[in-house]
């Protein structure tokens, strides 16, 4: 759970200053939301980000009595939709959904985008990469992958569920490595999110897909693809055959994603402040809970100033991570 930040105050004061020079006055801010709110997604419908953001933004629309449109921005390796939120006229009519990938793009030099780019409004949710392949593969364990992988010429396997350099390619990059098998060794197929990728595995157009259980889930159910490992310290409460890559393997390796919610930077801190009041409340709903443990998705709340030392700590932990796995341009 994730630890609420109540500091309104320093928030404020944080953001004042790029507040300053955005041409909205006080009575406006005060008649704020007198249209709809667009809320952007960078990636493509069906994933996880996608479905959170959904239930997000139709809990807003009856709290605040106005639509809130969701718009999925996909494309250059989530690049697209990030620049899309932060070049968003900064008035508080277009809020957008940041991910993990906000810590990687720039480091790999798709964009010189940064979390300073945002207002932070409030992280809600975060999980952990999970390892699959199809029902049928002769995979039953991790170490039958390894194995098999281990023997492999390079690029005979493939594997899905991100973008290039994404949390689910940094997955199974530190997978690799862990194991002392070249990152070379299996071909990455960028895809604009966990849906596609996930879809292309049980398609069999890829050997091997990484993504959270939650964004699995529907495949699972249908007999299409199963785990073999969760990229994780301790195992998942909702999946609890699952084991982690390191009972499952003996190397020790974690990673995961994360998804806040972010308005353009400069917007004005009265409107952020009641983004993070209305947002707030909406993730605390019997539905919004509900539909999160449902879908197994992680809950909590950290808003404003607690999330921007969030996405600086999870920035200088990818950049490291980037480096080491020879992925930082």
């Amino acid at each position: 759970m994730f630890k609420t930040n109540c500091n309104r105050r320093a928030m404020l004061a944080g953001l004042a200053l790029a507040a300053c020079s955005v041409p909205l006055t006080g009575a406006a801010a005060q008649s704020w939301p007198s249209r709809p709110i667009t809320m952007i997604v960078p990636w493509g419908a069906g994933g996880g980000t996608d479905a959170t953001a959904r239930m997000i933004a139709s809990l807003l629309e009856k709290q605040l009595g106005k639509p809130v449109p969701v718009v999925n921005r996909t494309g250059g390796s989530g690049a697209v939709g990030h620049q899309a939120i932060a070049s968003a006229d900064p008035d508080g009519y277009t809020i957008g959904i940041a991910t993990l990938e906000i810590g990687t793009m720039h480091h790999q030099g798709l964009t010189t985008l940064t979390h300073e780019a945002y207002a932070p409004i409030g992280l809600y949710n975060s999980d952990p990469a999970a390892l699959f392949v199809r029902a049928d593969a002769p995979y039953k364990t991790v170490k039958d992958l390894l194995e098999a992988l281990s023997k492999a010429p390079d690029r005979r396997f493939k594997a899905s569920g991100s973008a290039q350099g994404g949390v689910n390619h940094l997955a199974l990059a530190g997978m690799l490595k862990a194991a002392g098998i070249p990152v070379s060794r299996v071909a990455w197929v960028p895809s604009e999110g966990a849906a596609p990728g996930l879809q292309d595995l049980a398609a069999d157009g890829v050997q091997i897909a990484t993504a959270s259980l939650p964004e699995a889930a529907a495949l699972m159910a249908a007999g299409r693809i199963r785990p073999l490992a969760i990229f994780a310290p301790k195992r998942d409460e909702a999946q609890k055959d699952v084991p982690t890559f390191k009972e499952a393997s003996g190397f020790d390796w974690s990673i995961g994603s994360w998804r806040g919610v972010v308005a353009p930077k400069g917007t004005p801190p009265e409107i952020v402040a009641k983004l993070q009041d209305e947002i707030g409340k909406a993730v605390v709903t019997a539905q919004y809970l509900e539909f999160m443990k449902t879908k197994g998705y992680a809950t909590g709340w950290t808003a404003g100033d607690g999330f921007r030392a969030f996405m600086i700590d999870s920035d200088k932990g990818l950049g490291a991570t980037l480096a080491e796995l020879g992925l930082k341009k």
